[in-house]
């Protein structure tokens, strides 16, 4: 009756809710189906299924979320179990919010509440629904499943008794609504689903406390559940460009950390895990082989490689290869000089009177912007290179290609980049995790080292900096896409809401900032078309495919522009 129909979701596209509330159809049954069930009719519609013991009823996925939720209007009509079938698809810090939601129903209107969740991936390869099913009791949870698991199928069980609903149900303020509340229609269900002994054989099962585990694990376990099960579906492994810089470290510890989770899996005896793991590893169907440790498994299927050039430094080309030699995977380590010469060697044949040079030796910003994008957009073509070819250079036994892992965070979406999932901010704090979890002690040199593309030449006066190159800083970054995605905010109400976080700035400063940030975004509003779908994982996620509708031909904001400046004006007056 309620649909998921903004965000990531589009179900108007293929479903019409059910617009009658408590109320049903009866629908004519074919033939065959009539001498099966010995019934002519079918009710579809609003109803409760009405047991001898016991009534039971559903509210989806969506519903749950609404104000006006069924399960509340369910419990007062006297309905005592309430399932829920969901897809919600993880997201950081979620969980908890569904846990609220489901713990409050319960309580409130005191009901046994069924709750299983989707786990896996869909066919669009950006959700990861990290499953959890619960079973709550008038708000108390009695059994928790795992939130993240590379099982196919999980089962939670739970002994309850059916009178401790009616107990929590008995106060005056629930018994004068109840008594207001519209009758559902009833199905009846000829049987008895309560043990009728007066003596049960089986305990009641305990209270227990909620399992939520930190944002950092999120990322470690969700993002690397989502990745394997991405490169499970269709290739022999993955590539990752790894630039010694903390993105690209990142995505190499969370895809590590996948490799873990199969590892550990595969000695569990998880027989399709391992059954996927040899597939992907290229080993024939009736091989036997397990790979002895987690690095072992990484050297198979995890690729990864330093594309340095003159402007590399031996710092960052350190830090890769000591990660990737940490994580076990198979990395090359290389200098591509050849191919941004080649390309300007080719430009000055056709332009013999021009000569383009870096900012650095006398050159204009287009000229060092261009030297720039020859190196990244070569090393995505060298990228894809390599990913075809790898497993025949290694003498794979069946070849195939891998996967190409990008490296950039969300932030940089919000500003020019072109993949994105997690916030740097929260990157950071996975990095400081793992060091510690996954015993990488090198982790701590790339958290300290300041982030930088290495695209133009190192002088004595000047090192590239990211945050230099974007005109912000990624906590600024952060913030913006937070006030533009989840708050909602335009220019001149976010430039109100800044002036109260930005103190240490003038109102004046926070406009430049302002109107620096919807610039720029605006102007890169095209690219957020056609992203690589990568693991959603953060609220404000610019990828339009699916999660971010605005229009991409941005319009000029001058009315919000005006309106602070006029407002700016009527201040410094003041001042």
């Amino acid at each position: 009756m309620a649909m998921a129909n903004d965000g990531l979701f589009r179900e108007a596209r293929y479903f019409t809710p059910w617009q009658k509330p408590k109320q049903y159809e009866e629908f004519l049954l074919p033939t065959e189906l009539q001498e099966v069930t010995r019934q002519r009719h079918i009710k579809f519609g609003d109803c409760v299924l009405q047991a001898n013991d016991t009534s039971i009823a559903s509210e989806m996925c969506e519903e749950l979320f609404t104000p006006d939720c069924p399960s509340i209007h369910l419990g007062l009509d006297g309905v005592e179990i309430i399932c829920n079938s969901s897809a919600s698809h993880w997201e950081l810090r979620k969980l908890s919010r569904r846990l609220e939601l489901i713990k409050e129903s319960s309580k409130k209107g005191g009901s046994i509440y069924l709750y299983s969740n989707q786990q896996g991936c869909d066919g669009s390869g950006r959700e990861y629904y990290d499953g959890c099913a619960l079973i709550i009791v008038n708000g108390e949870i009695k059994a928790q499943a795992s939130q993240f698991s590379l099982n196919d199928v999980e089962v939670i069980s739970a002994t309850v008794d059916l009178d401790d609903v009616g107990t929590a149900r008995v106060y005056k303020a629930r018994s004068m609504q109840a008594s207001r509340e519209q009758a559902y229609p009833r199905v009846e269900l000829d049987s008895v689903l309560t043990d009728q002994n007066p003596l049960p054989a089986r305990q009641i099962s305990p209270t227990r406390d909620a399992v939520i585990v930190t944002p950092q694990e999120e990322i470690s376990l969700g993002a690397g559940c989502g990745t394997i099960f991405g490169a499970a579906a269709r290739v022999r492994g993955v590539f990752l460009p790894l630039s010694g810089g903390v993105d690209s470290a990142a995505t190499a510890v969370i895809f590590y950390s996948a490799v873990r989770l199969v590892f550990a899996a595969c000695e569990a005896g998880n027989q399709q895990v391992i059954k996927d793991m040899r597939r992907v590893c290229g080993e024939k169907e009736n091989s036997e082989w397990l790979p002895a440790d987690p690095r072992e498994l990484s050297n198979v299927i995890f690729h990864t490689c330093y594309m340095g050039t003159s402007n590399s430094s031996r710092e960052t080309r350190a830090r890769a290869k000591a990660l990737a030699n940490d994580i076990g995977c198979y990395h090359i380590d290389l200098n591509m000089d050849a191919i941004a010469s080649a390309f300007t060697s080719l430009f000055t044949s056709l332009f013999p009177q021009k000569k383009i040079r870096f900012k650095s030796a006398g050159g204009s910003n287009q000229e060092n912007l261009a030297l720039q994008n020859i190196q990244s957009r070569s090393r995505m073509v060298l990228s894809y290179l390599l990913a075809s070819t790898l497993t025949w250079v290694r003498d794979r036994r069946d070849g195939g290609n891998l996967l190409v892992l990008g490296s950039a965070n969300v932030d940089e979406c919000l500003r020019d980049s072109e993949v994105g999932a997690i916030s740097k901010k929260d990157l950071a704090g996975f990095l400081r995790y793992a060091k510690t979890e996954f015993d990488l002690p090198i982790i701590e040199s790339f958290l300290e080292a300041t982030p930088t593309a290495e695209l133009e030449p190192i002088t004595d006066k000047y090192v590239q900096s990211d945050e230099q190159d974007m005109g912000c800083t990624y906590d600024e970054l952060g913030t913006f896409g937070t006030l533009r995605k989840i708050d909602r905010l335009g220019p001149y109400s976010m430039w109100q809401t800044l002036c109260t976080q930005w103190t240490h700035l003038s109102p004046r400063e926070v406009y430049k900032r302002t109107r620096f940030l919807w610039h720029y975004f605006g102007i890169n509003r095209h690219k957020q078309e056609i992203l690589t779908p990568a693991l959603h994982a953060c609220q404000y996620s610019p990828d339009s495919n699916r999660y971010d509708l605005l229009p991409f031909l941005r319009p000029p904001l001058t009315w919000a522009y005006n309106k602070i400046e006029k407002a700016l004006a009527e201040h410094e007056k003041k001042q």
